[in-house]
């Protein structure tokens, strides 16, 4: 008889779930509109630069410390080449930056709703968590968020949210980041569709680490390459704890082509935008409730405000969306900001369901 199964892991191990990433369906003549990725592709740069790579130099180990790339992003952002840090995605930054900053002695409060994976990471750690409800028909701040996170080591602002997608104002970032006695992260997945941006606060704060992403706007989703930007002595903490080699030869090649490429982000963003504004306009006049977005996707509600409902539609039609079950996520659903004649399948359908 095989000897029964017996846990090993850590309590809190056993007690949480998983993260679970948004769905990657394989079904045919589908419209994916459920992980906001880019509907166009990288840079010709990045293609380029894939096709002059050495196939040889992969039996070697890549810069462990991808210092091109992190030459780059200092020099484009006015700030020293240490207060930089490459990561294989944002997500492995926020790994460092929980393991870093959090503990069972040490809370971490961040915004409801938000990016899920926080959560699971806090557990990890055997982190307290202080979640910081927004209030409104817009997901909106609350005017106390110090006072809610006062006491936390840890506070986290996803701006512009996920996934709500709606802004903060840069005026109540600066009081957060001025007064709050802890770091502060303010995780830029989408900043390169917002208005603004809070990458300068760096210069000024020695509590802030900015996050950012080549998966949405640079179209990388598939190479998994982040950065952060912070004071040097909060970057050169974060290196203690990264793996050795983090970030792949192929990923440095691609990112470094990418960043150089700024032409092209701006294009590209530019033209997301102006198919948001198109698809927030048609939904609002089928009668949607939209939040206000800076991102590439749009947060809506469709008119008896039944999110699943609409969203198991969608789903019938081979349009894939993302929903979140909840009290107040439920009645909306996230749509990625797609191709045009995407959009206009998506309307279409929509207006046949409504």
């Amino acid at each position: 008889m095989s000897r029964p199964y017996k846990s090993y892991f850590r309590p809190e191990i056993d007690a949480m779930q998983g993260y679970t990433p948004g769905e990657q369906p394989k079904m045919q003549q589908l419209i994916k509109l459920n992980t906001n990725e880019n509907p166009y592709p990288p840079s010709e740069n990045v293609l380029q630069a894939l096709k002059d790579l050495d196939m040889k130099r992969l039996r070697l180990y890549p810069d462990p410390l991808a210092d091109d790339l992190c030459d780059l992003i200092a020099r484009h952002w006015g700030i020293s080449r240490n207060m930089v840090i490459a990561a294989n995605g944002s997500d492995d930054l926020l790994t460092m930056v929980f393991r870093a900053f959090t503990s069972d002695k040490l809370a971490v409060s961040f915004l409801e709703p938000t990016y899920s994976l926080y959560k699971i990471l806090a557990q990890m750690q055997h982190a307290e968590i202080r979640k910081i409800k927004l209030t409104g028909d817009n997901f909106e701040m609350p005017s106390d968020i110090l006072e809610q996170a006062k006491g936390t080591n840890l506070l986290i602002i996803t701006r512009p949210n996920a996934p709500t997608g709606n802004s903060f104002a840069i005026a109540k970032m600066r009081e957060i980041c001025e007064k709050f006695d802890g770091i502060v992260l303010i995780d830029e997945a989408y900043a390169d569709f917002a208005e603004d941006n809070c990458i300068d606060f760096v210069k000024e704060y020695p509590n802030v680490i900015v996050s950012r992403t080549f998966s949405k706007s640079y179209s990388l989703a598939g190479m998994r390459l982040g950065y952060a930007v912070g004071n040097e002595e909060l970057i050169n903490g974060l290196y203690k704890l990264k793996d050795s080699y983090n970030v792949d030869l192929v990923a440095q090649t691609a990112a470094k082509a990418a960043f150089a490429d700024q032409e092209n982000l701006v294009k590209n963003c530019k033209k997301i935008k102006e198919t948001r504004a198109m698809l927030y306009q048609a939904l609002r006049d089928m009668n949607f409730t939209i939040v206000p977005s800076e991102t590439n996707f749009l947060f809506a509600s469709p008119p008896d405000g039944d999110g699943e409902r609409y969203f198991k539609a969608l789903r019938d039609e081979a349009i894939i969306v993302r929903y979140f079950p909840g009290e107040i996520t439920g009645r909306y659903v996230r749509i990625t900001i797609g191709l045009p004649e995407e959009m206009e399948k998506l309307l279409k359908v929509t207006k046949n369901l409504i």
